[in-house]
């Protein structure tokens, strides 16, 4: 048996090391999450006029609970999309080493 010394693969530069191209990744996340933000306050300001339109005044503890779980679901749901499509838009995706699918798929 020979010893073969295996090809060294080096992972792909993310273009997210770049400062200026980073900058504009990043601005272009906040600026969605933003948005969405508004988006966020208009969904939970319709829906909270619905709630008093059809059943009134409950409680103060059921509205807030509403907003909450309005707010929180709709930003955390922002957050972690914008984070993928950051993270593949700007190739940092393919700046991994990952040696298991070289041993599944060596062609590639």
């Amino acid at each position: 048996m020979h010893w073969k010394p295996t090809e060294c693969h080096l992972p792909k530069p993310s273009r997210l090391d770049d400062p200026l191209y980073a900058s504009i990744a990043w601005s272009r996340y906040w600026r969605l999450i933003r948005g969405m933000a508004m988006f966020t306050l208009l969904c939970t300001a319709i829906t909270l006029s619905v709630l008093y339109y059809l059943h009134g005044w409950v409680s103060i503890h059921m509205y807030i609970a509403t907003a909450g779980g309005i707010s929180f679901a709709l930003m955390l749901t922002a957050a972690l999309m914008g984070l993928v499509f950051l993270s593949s838009g700007t190739g940092h995706d393919e700046s991994i080493d990952d040696p298991v699918s070289r041993d599944i798929y060596p062609d590639e």
